[in-house]
């Protein structure tokens, strides 16, 4: 049994309300049992911030206990390069991150076409609403580090 870290940023808490034409009517606490259903023996640790250092925070955490990371970074992922550099520490100690967005960013505002995680980031899975999620811990259950 391990855990997973599913870590969401800015304005992800207000999934269900928030543009849902864009990011679907599910809530946080909805993915949160989606996920869990297809954990299996892993156990689903799903937080949401808007604070930036807490995101870096848990990245740290996750850099130090080597937990793999589905990480919807939100608006941080077009412009943190603090976010990028603890992303970073993860994947270079060994550890997976998956960059998963709900919508295709690239099917949007020309703005969010640019991600500065991608590059540091295991994989990116986008488009597919939960599915992306789902999609990106099939992955870390089959490909453990």
């Amino acid at each position: 049994m391990a855990d997973i870290l599913v870590l969401n940023g800015p304005n992800l808490g207000r999934l269900g309300t928030r543009e849902p034409d864009v990011y679907g009517s599910g809530t946080l606490d909805d993915l949160r049992a989606v996920l869990q259903e297809d954990a299996g023996d892993d156990t689903i640790d799903l937080r949401q911030t808007d604070d930036e250092a807490q995101l870096l925070g848990w990245l740290h955490e996750a850099a130090d206990s080597g937990a793999p990371v589905i990480l919807n970074a939100g608006a941080w992922t077009h412009y943190s390069y603090a976010l990028r550099d603890a992303v970073s520490l993860v994947t270079k100690a060994g550890g997976t991150v998956i960059e998963v967005h709900l919508s295709n960013p690239h099917a949007r505002e020309e703005f969010r076409h640019t991600s500065v995680l991608t590059a540091v980031s295991t994989g990116v899975i986008a488009g597919f609403g939960f599915e992306s999620y789902r999609l990106a811990l099939a992955f870390i259950r089959r490909n453990r580090r």
